[in-house]
């Protein structure tokens, strides 16, 4: 195994385990299924949500059927990026990889365990919110695919052609 390829199985380990200790957390030591809220800031509290969707809660599964249709398209999606990860070579990209692996890893294992993902990070400014609740592994997708997304447009703006101005 390269090392690339080892520091992105590393990172999403590292974030699967930093997701599911925080969910644990949040739902054992601090019981947020019963108090339902902890502020924390001003703009920031933890606050219990149960998703039932995907990004965004987005195809919501109202039946057992769409629950496991749901665990069966992100696992397909997981494996997806775990094939693109073995594949990359570039260490950024492979570390992104590794954030949305890792990410996606325990937002499935959340809904094999319990129908649902634990949401509980809410970022608020009085009324308006900028997110939805999140958690941990929403934040390690995120910041990967917009890594992704950064790269891919500066490789395809550094391969494109300098305008001729004197045409």
């Amino acid at each position: 195994m390269t090392a690339t390829r080892r520091l992105g199985l590393l990172i999403a380990l590292a974030i699967f385990i930093l997701d599911q200790l925080v969910k644990w957390i949040m739902t054992g030591p601090l019981d947020l299924l019963t108090v339902g809220t902890i502020e924390l800031l001003p703009i920031f509290r933890f606050h219990f949500v149960p998703n039932y969707g995907v990004s965004m809660g987005f195809l919501t599964a109202g039946s057992e059927t769409m629950r496991w249709a749901l665990v069966a398209l992100t696992a397909a999606i997981g494996t997806g990026v775990l094939v693109w990860l073995w594949r990359e070579r570039n260490r950024f990209d492979v570390a992104a990889l590794g954030l949305v692996l890792g990410g996606a890893a325990g937002n499935i294992l959340d809904r094999v365990r319990f129908g649902y993902v634990v949401d509980f990070l809410d970022l608020h400014f009085g009324d308006f919110r900028p997110f939805l609740v999140f958690n941990v592994a929403d934040a390690a997708i995120t910041i990967g695919v917009l890594i992704l997304l950064g790269r891919a447009l500066l490789a395809r703006q550094a391969n494109e052609p300098a305008e001729n101005v004197n045409a």
